[in-house]
């Protein structure tokens, strides 16, 4: 016999006598789907940070399951619901992918969850806020982040009293995101529009990805408005807000949970970008928890800054949630884990704190703060 046959023949015995436990050993890959390039390429990358420290926080801890290490698999959607769909597929196609984070942006989440569904993989969305998507009685979705209309409800309580203002206009950009909060928000202002309170002067959209926005704001500014809603995302924020401050518009701007972060300081300046405030979901730097201290610590040491919005954070906590429930319930498929996510997963610890799922698969309790801009800058709770 060839000594490379008998080399294998040994090899194959030494696994057929390798100790159950010692096989086991295998990681457990959990895959996260996002915007790495494309327009929103700046929140896919802290997502992915977000996820990387996730997985090491429990890697250092021992893993899960009695010793597995926690594996991230990472495929790009570019911020786009085709490639958000053709991304799940890639998933789903690897069998050793337990379940899915998915995604940052609504419109790419939806059809990323149609094939999640259908092949059966649990996934849970980080930054996807429309209401619709937790409508759909999905057995395998869930999401770590809260809902359009929360936040509706949330400006509607709080944005018309902080300014005192009786005209109101709302712009969106007809994304599932941006349509649903701006719609949702309409909604939540209906009682204060019937009692005469407030008035809804302006509703429109602008089309995402265009640079000039005169000829819309030049109908916003017609309205005479006291405060102005914009519920799309952060690229074009910036250019609207730039170019409203060219035109004459002073009114305050308010931005929904998309449209400010670190980046949209950048693009419209310091200057202008001064004042603006936002709809929020608590920021990195606000949560309270012992467990999001650990982990800003991590990531802050590794990455030199936290993160500047909170879905990556979500993202984080999604990882978190998924490992959690994969070692409690013992088991990686998906019924189970499915089950055990909506059933049995109550106020437990997160970065984002307790975590826990309605029979819909949406995050309970998700609170929201009023941000603004300073004058350094920096997105502060405002006072």
């Amino acid at each position: 016999m060839k000594i490379s046959k008998l080399l294998v023949i040994i090899s194959l015995l030494a696994c057929m006598c390798m100790p159950a436990t010692v096989m086991a050993a295998k990681p457990v890959v959990i895959g996260l789907q996002g915007p790495i390039t494309g327009s929103w390429a700046y929140e896919g990358e802290m997502a992915k940070q977000s996820c990387e420290i996730a997985a090491q926080l429990i890697n250092q801890k021992g893993g899960i399951l009695g010793g597995r290490m926690i594996e991230l698999r990472i495929v790009d959607d570019a911020g786009e619901p085709r490639t958000g769909a053709l991304a799940a597929q890639k998933l789903v196609g690897q069998k050793d992918v337990v379940a899915a984070i998915s995604t940052y942006g609504s419109s790419i989440c939806e059809p990323a969850s149609n094939i999640y569904e259908k092949f059966k993989k649990v996934n849970i969305g980080y930054g996807v806020t429309a209401v619709r998507l937790t409508q759909r009685d999905f057995k395998y979705f869930f999401r770590t982040c809260g809902r359009d209309d929360s936040q509706g409800a949330f400006f509607a309580e709080a944005v018309p009293a902080k300014f005192n203002a009786k005209r109101i206009a709302i712009m969106h950009d007809n994304t599932a995101f941006g349509k649903g909060l701006a719609e949702d928000t309409k909604r939540a202002l209906k009682e204060m529009i019937d009692a005469g309170k407030v008035e809804l002067v302006y509703f429109d959209a602008i089309t995402p990805g265009e640079k000039d926005f005169h000829v819309s704001l030049t109908k916003l500014r017609e309205t005479k408005p006291d405060v102005w809603y914009f519920t799309g995302y952060y690229a074009e924020a910036a250019l609207l807000i730039t170019q409203a401050r060219d035109i004459g518009i002073t009114c305050p701007f308010v931005g929904g949970n998309a449209a400010i972060n670190d980046e949209f300081v950048k693009i419209a300046g310091p200057d202008i970008a001064k004042g603006c405030f936002m709809t929020n979901e608590p920021l990195p730097a606000d949560l309270p928890y012992p467990e999001a201290k650990e982990f800003l610590k991590a990531y802050k040491d590794k990455f030199g800054e936290i993160p500047s919005s909170p879905w990556p954070i979500y993202a984080a906590d999604a990882l978190n949630i998924i490992a959690y429930s994969v070692d409690k319930a013992g088991s990686t498929k998906a019924d189970v884990l499915a089950d055990y996510l909506r059933n049995k997963v109550d106020g437990v610890p997160g970065i984002t704190g307790p975590i826990g799922f309605t029979g819909q698969g949406d995050r309970e309790g998700v609170p929201f703060y009023l941000y603004v801009v300073d004058d350094k800058g920096n997105i502060v709770v405002s006072k």
